[in-house]
């Protein structure tokens, strides 16, 4: 989509806010305050996402089943616990354009990584090399790295780094595909975050598949930064399997519950390897108690345990919200939002800052101060602006179409324009 804008006054921010159908869902969430209870701009949900409202009535609910029901919360009360991962379940799979049967709520995600790539990467003497960001975030490094030692390869020979061309931060998308035909016939899967944690870099998930594919890898990714913040299908994509976190852009709170997507063909695959745990077995007969695993036939069958239940609760209230703006109404407003927040950057402070995150992105800007970038930070938190400074020079900020506004984009600018 194509925003021009040429008016960088407040009124023409708070014009755009009147018109945006989307504005009234920021009523819902609770802003962080200061200490003197003035409300503060927040630009972080790439880290965390602020609270629903209704996150802790649907809490207090499950606290007030336990007190009322005890164990028999299990099977009365308005939301039983038993089934309750369900009621997440429609909702992930429109969330990452997937089927139902794909996609489940469980655990955290890096062991949500580790599940899956017990099942999706199965290196042989030949074919062993995964290809990942040389930036990724480091849980996915040393992810990567501990399963190579485990099939007892090293990870430096085994786990294959994708690197910018000198003196660029943005790997392009012709030497992802360079990368991946070099590989060749030694590569065994293609692990990427969609949306890069650092630089904001969104990947072209449906060539990178494909690319994988023709040479005989395996593709998965981690949607950390993509879910609820880039429009997916994932099924029509094929991508084999993918992991996400609900505490960023999903709003469901620190440590909240994970996300896991695998593709209906791999889904009654008996030759693919998975750990199993009772609450991956066939419902029916799952309080049978006995000693043979029989897998559900969906993505449910990778669950261990039994869900937390006021993670789920939380994140419930959160995908309600979604799930009334839509995944294309939302990332529609985030584009726009970004470009504005862009757009204000260069008009004011554009011989201060370089915008490292390329056109195809999310709603985070990756922001390179060229003079003394703590001081940036500093004044931004002092005239209470939550944002995310990472060392050396560079600062994250992230306009979330779910709850910040374009007048939040404005005051934030402004506050950059008094550092000069």
């Amino acid at each position: 989509m194509n925003f021009n804008f040429n008016d960088d006054s407040l009124a023409s921010a708070q014009k755009m806010d009147e018109a945006d159908e989307l504005n009234s869902l920021r009523s819902q969430f609770v802003f962080p305050q200061n200490s003197q209870g003035k409300q503060q701009l927040y630009f972080a949900g790439h880290s965390l996402g602020l609270m629903p409202k209704k996150a802790k009535v649907y809490v207090d609910e499950e606290l007030s089943a336990w007190g009322k029901y005890a164990v028999e919360g299990h099977f009365l009360g308005k939301h039983p616990w038993l089934s309750y991962h369900e009621n997440i379940t429609s909702s992930f799979a429109r969330l990452v354009g997937a089927n139902e049967s794909e996609v489940v709520a469980m655990n955290s995600l890096t062991v949500n990584l580790h599940l899956l790539l017990v099942s999706f990467y199965r290196p042989t003497q030949s074919r062993f090399k995964i290809l990942i960001e040389n930036n990724t975030f480091p849980s996915d490094k040393y992810a990567v790295d501990s399963q190579a030692l485990f099939h007892g390869f090293a990870p430096n020979d085994a786990v294959v780094e994708l690197k910018p061309r000198t003196g660029e931060m943005i790997v392009r998308q012709e030497d992802i595909e360079d990368q991946i035909n070099k590989l060749g016939d030694s590569l065994a899967l293609v692990l990427l975050g969609n949306c890069n944690y650092l630089s904001g870099q969104c990947f072209d998930f449906n060539s990178i598949v494909k690319a994988g594919h023709k040479v005989g890898a395996l593709v998965g990714f981690n949607l950390a930064h993509g879910a609820g913040n880039l429009f997916l299908t994932l099924h029509d994509w094929n991508i084999d399997f993918a992991v996400w976190c609900t505490y960023k852009y999903l709003n469901a709170g620190p440590g909240g519950i994970a996300g896991a997507f695998v593709h209906e063909r791999h889904l009654t695959n008996k030759d693919i390897p998975r750990f199993a745990g009772w609450w991956g077995h066939n419902k029916s007969s799952r309080f049978k108690m006995g000693p043979q695993f029989e897998p559900i036939p969906t993505v449910e069958s990778w669950q261990l345990s039994n869900p937390p239940i006021f993670q789920l609760a939380s994140l419930r209230a959160s995908m309600e919200l979604f799930d009334q703006a839509t995944m294309l109404k939302l990332c529609q407003k985030s584009q726009k939002l970004t470009k504005y927040f862009e757009f204000l950057l260069h008009k004011n402070i554009e011989s201060e800052v370089e915008v490292i995150t390329p056109s195809s992105r999310g709603s985070m800007l990756c922001l390179r101060f060229k003079n003394n970038p703590k001081k940036w930070a500093n004044k931004l938190s002092e005239n209470d602006a939550i944002v995310d400074f990472r060392e050396p020079d560079i600062i994250r900020a992230t306009p979330v179409a779910l709850y910040n506004s374009f007048v939040d984009v404005f005051q934030l600018v402004q506050i950059l324009k008094e550092v000069r």
